[in-house]
C-alpha cells in the first residue's frame, strides 16, 4: 500500500512537472512566433527606408547638390505625403546645413551636424544605411528613429547625409496589437543595446541597456533563442524570445511574465495534487480496514487491489479523455484528462449533458451520430467537432465512440467516448493550406488560388445572373526598375503594390492576387463596370501617391501601374472564365499602348451563344 501511494505521488509529481514544462514550451513557441513577426515588420520598415535612401543618394550623386538639383529634389519631397512608415525625408550638406526636406517647415539656417548619425557618416566612409539611436525631432518634437546614408562628391569625399525618419509611435501602435499579458512586453533595440521602441513604453525609449546580461553575451549566443531573465527596467522575471535581424543591426525581444504564464498551471496543479492526495488518503484508510476485516481473504483482496490499480493507471493516467455517456446524453463518468482537454474537472462534468459547450454549427451532427449508435445503427464512429474549453476558448476535439452494452441483457445502455485535443494539428493543417494558396513575396493569393476562385465566382455569377469584374495590372517598366535599383528594391516595390491591392480588396469575396512577375489581378464579384473602373482608379492613384522613385519611367519618374478592366454579365452563355481574362488583358494592352499609368475598361463582356461581344 505504501509503495502504491508513493508511486501515485511520484507519477502525479512527474505529470505536473511535465505539464509545467509543456506550458513553458508553449509560451516559448508563442514568443518565438511573435518575435519573428515583429522582426519581419521591423525589417520591412527599414527596408522601405533603405529603398528611399538608395534612390535619393543615387539621385544626389548623379546630379550633385547644385541649386537646380536641390530644387528638383525639394519639389519632389514637398509633394510627398507623410506615410505611416516613413514620416519625413531630409538632405544635409557636408556642414550639416539643411538642403531639402519633406516636412512643411522653414529650414533656413537649421543645422544637424551635432546629430549622432551625421557625425557617424562624416567619420566613417561606409556607404551602408546607419540606424541611429532615437532622438527628438527638431521639426515635430516627437521621438523618431533615424535611418541615414552618406553621399559623396565625385572625388569620393564626404558630401552630406540623406536621412529618413520613422516615428517611434508607429512601432508602438503595431506592438499594442499583440496580447502579451499584463506584465509582458515587446521591445525593439539596436544590436548595441539602445531601446528604439518598447510596449508598454513607460518612458524607456532611448534607454541604453548595453550593460544588461543579454547584450553583453549576445555575440556568444545564437541569433535567435529563448532567454529567461529578470528585467533591468522593472525587475519582473520574464520568459522571452529574442531575434537578431539578419538584414539590419536591430534586435527584437518578445517577453511574457513567467508568473503570468504559470498562473493557470499552478491553479490546476494544486487542484489535481489535492485530488491525488485525497485519493491516496482514501486508499490508505480502505486498505487498513480491509486488512483488519478480511484477514482470511488477504491474498484475494491484494489481487483485487492490484487489478483496480492497473485499471486506474490505464483509464485515469491516459492522456486522452475517457467518458461514459448514458442513452439520454448524460455523462456518467469522465477521466481526469478532462481537465486538460476541456478545462473541467471530472466531478464538474458528471451528470451534465455531453452536448454542452459544442459549437452550434456542429451540434446537430454530433447528436445524430450518438443517436445512431444508441439505436444500434452502428457499433462505432469517429467524429471531429468544435467545443468550448474553460480557459482556452474554442478547441477542436476528435472523439472515437463505441456502444456499451449491459453485461446481463446485452442491450445498449450508453456510449464510451475517447477524446483528444486536435487544435494544434488543425492549426497546422490550416496554416499549410494558407501557405499553399498565397504568394511568398507579397502574401497575396497565388496564381493557383486565383484560378480556383475565378472559376467558382464565374459559375456563381452565371447561376445568379450577377456581374463579375476583373482588373489586370502591370507595373510600368519594372524590368528597368530592377536594373536601375536592384532586385531587393524591386521586391520592396512589389510588396508596396501588393499592400495597396490588399487594402482595396475590401469585401470577403474580393480576391487580390499576384498573377506572375510584376503582374497583379483583382477579382471583384457582383461589381458592374462603373464600380470596377472606380476601384481601378483608386489603385492607380494610391500607387502614384506612394511616390516610389523610378527615374526610367517618364514622365512621372515614379512607379506607376497600367490597369485593364473587364466586366462579365451572364445571360445563360456557355463561355468560360478565360474570356474575362482575355478581355482584361486586351484592355491592359490598350492602357500600355495609350501611355501607361492609366485605367482602360474593355466594357461589359456579354457572352451570347457562340460569340463574345465587348
Amino acid at each position: 500500500m505504501a509503495v502504491a501511494c508513493l508511486a501515485l505521488v511520484v507519477l502525479s509529481g512527474w505529470r505536473e512537472w511535465s505539464s509545467r514544462v509543456t506550458v513553458l514550451k508553449g509560451s516559448e513557441t508563442d514568443m518565438a512566433n511573435l518575435a519573428r513577426s515583429v522582426t519581419q515588420h521591423a525589417d520591412d520598415t527599414f527596408e522601405l527606408a533603405d529603398t528611399v535612401l538608395n534612390v535619393l543618394v543615387g539621385q544626389l550623386e548623379l546630379e550633385g547638390t547644385s541649386p537646380a538639383a536641390i530644387a528638383k529634389i525639394q519639389t519632389f519631397l514637398s509633394r510627398r505625403k507623410a506615410a505611416n512608415r516613413i514620416r519625413a525625408v531630409f538632405v544635409y550638406d557636408e556642414t550639416g546645413r539643411w538642403l531639402a526636406t519633406s516636412e512643411p517647415v522653414n529650414f533656413a539656417g537649421l543645422n544637424n551636424s551635432d546629430r549622432e548619425y551625421f557625425q557617424h557618416h562624416r567619420a566613417v566612409a561606409d556607404r551602408g544605411t546607419f540606424i541611429g539611436s532615437p532622438v527628438r525631432s527638431r521639426s515635430g518634437g516627437q521621438w523618431i528613429i533615424t535611418a541615414s546614408r552618406r553621399f559623396n562628391h565625385p572625388d569620393g569625399s564626404f558630401a552630406g547625409v540623406a536621412l529618413t525618419t520613422i516615428d517611434v509611435d508607429y512601432f508602438l501602435q503595431f506592438y499594442r496589437g499583440f496580447d502579451v499579458g499584463q506584465n509582458g512586453s515587446i521591445a525593439l533595440a539596436t544590436a548595441k543595446g539602445v531601446i528604439l521602441a518598447r510596449s508598454p513604453d513607460n518612458g524607456y525609449t532611448g534607454r541604453d541597456l548595453s550593460s544588461a546580461p543579454l547584450f553583453r553575451i549576445i555575440r556568444e549566443r545564437p541569433t535567435a533563442d529563448v532567454y529567461y531573465f529578470t528585467s533591468p527596467l522593472d525587475g519582473v522575471r520574464r520568459l522571452s524570445f529574442y531575434q537578431l535581424s539578419s538584414r539590419y543591426p536591430v534586435l527584437v525581444v518578445a517577453t511574457e511574465s513567467e508568473d503570468d504564464v504559470l498562473a493557470p498551471w499552478r491553479k490546476a496543479a494544486l487542484t489535481r495534487m489535492a485530488a491525488v492526495l485525497g485519493l491516496i488518503g482514501g486508499l490508505a484508510v480502505a486498505g487498513l480496514f480491509l486488512v483488519r476485516q478480511l484477514h482470511l481473504r488477504q491474498k484475494m483482496a491484494a489481487a483485487l487491489v492490484a487489478k483496480e490499480a492497473d485499471f486506474r493507471l490505464l483509464a485515469e493516467q491516459s492522456g486522452d479523455m475517457v467518458m461514459r455517456i448514458a442513452v439520454d446524453g448524460r455523462i456518467l463518468y469522465a477521466s481526469p484528462s478532462s481537465a486538460r482537454v476541456l478545462g473541467w474537472a471530472p466531478n464538474q462534468l458528471v451528470d451534465t449533458s455531453a452536448f454542452a459547450g459544442i459549437n452550434p454549427a456542429d451540434l446537430a451532427r454530433v447528436e445524430q451520430t450518438i443517436s445512431a449508435l444508441g439505436n444500434g445503427e452502428a457499433e462505432e464512429a469517429r467524429i471531429t467537432y468544435r467545443a468550448r474549453h474553460r480557459e482556452k476558448g474554442e478547441v477542436w476535439i476528435e472523439t472515437a465512440l463505441r456502444v456499451a452494452r449491459s453485461a446481463q441483457s446485452g442491450d445498449i445502455n450508453g456510449v464510451v467516448a475517447i477524446s483528444r485535443d486536435m487544435t494544434e494539428r488543425k492549426d497546422r493543417e490550416d496554416k499549410l493550406a494558407a501557405l499553399a494558396s498565397s504568394d511568398g513575396l507579397t502574401a497575396l493569393a497565388n496564381r493557383r488560388h486565383f484560378d480556383e476562385r475565378l472559376e467558382a465566382e464565374w459559375d456563381r455569377a452565371r447561376r445568379e445572373g450577377t456581374p463579375l469584374s476583373l482588373l489586370l495590372m502591370d507595373v510600368d517598366h519594372f524590368k528597368s526598375f530592377n536594373d536601375q535599383y536592384g532586385h531587393q528594391a524591386g521586391d520592396a516595390c512589389l510588396r508596396s503594390v501588393a499592400g495597396v491591392l490588399a487594402e482595396q480588396a475590401r469585401r470577403p469575396a474580393d480576391v487580390a492576387a499576384r498573377y506572375g512577375g510584376e503582374e497583379f489581378t483583382l477579382l471583384l464579384p457582383n461589381t458592374d463596370m462603373g464600380g470596377c473602373e472606380q476601384v481601378g482608379e483608386r489603385i492607380r492613384q494610391a500607387i502614384q501617391d506612394l511616390g516610389i522613385l523610378h527615374a526610367l519611367n517618364p514622365p512621372s519618374r515614379q512607379v506607376t501601374l497600367s490597369i485593364g478592366g473587364a466586366t462579365h454579365v451572364s445571360f445563360g452563355d456557355k463561355a468560360d472564365c478565360t474570356s474575362l481574362i482575355a478581355a482584361a488583358d486586351k484592355a491592359l494592352y490598350a492602357a500600355k499602348e495609350s501611355g501607361r499609368n492609366r485605367v482602360v475598361m474593355s466594357g461589359q463582356v456579354v457572352a451570347w451563344p457562340g460569340s463574345i461581344r465587348a
